[in-house]
């Protein structure tokens, strides 16, 4: 199951990323956190805006209200999440699986 936090108003969550992937998609949970592969290759910030913008997709919500909050340079990552109830966030979430 994923492993939420609510912090200041926004849900954090944990993100496991593969860049460099044939096609966007939302693969599913990986320990914890939420397996997300993207096209976009790991290079001057091109594979965290995949990130934003996959999320954005499957949450129906704005990229801005999505933050990298840690894990810049890394396969795992850590987002904030507004806009969005916890409820609804994993229902969108599962329904992108």
């Amino acid at each position: 199951m994923l492993e939420l936090e609510h912090r200041d108003g926004r849900i954090l969550l944990r993100l496991r990323v593969s860049p460099k992937a044939k096609r966007d998609r939302i693969a599913g949970e990986h320990g914890g956190a939420l397996k997300l592969y993207v096209k976009e290759p790991p290079e001057k910030g091109r594979a965290n805006e995949g990130v934003l913008r996959v999320l954005a997709d499957a949450l129906g919500i704005a990229p801005r209200e999505i933050e990298l909050v840690s894990g810049h340079a890394s396969q795992d990552k850590r987002v904030a999440i507004g806009g969005i109830d916890e409820t609804t966030l994993r229902l969108k979430l599962e329904q992108s699986t």
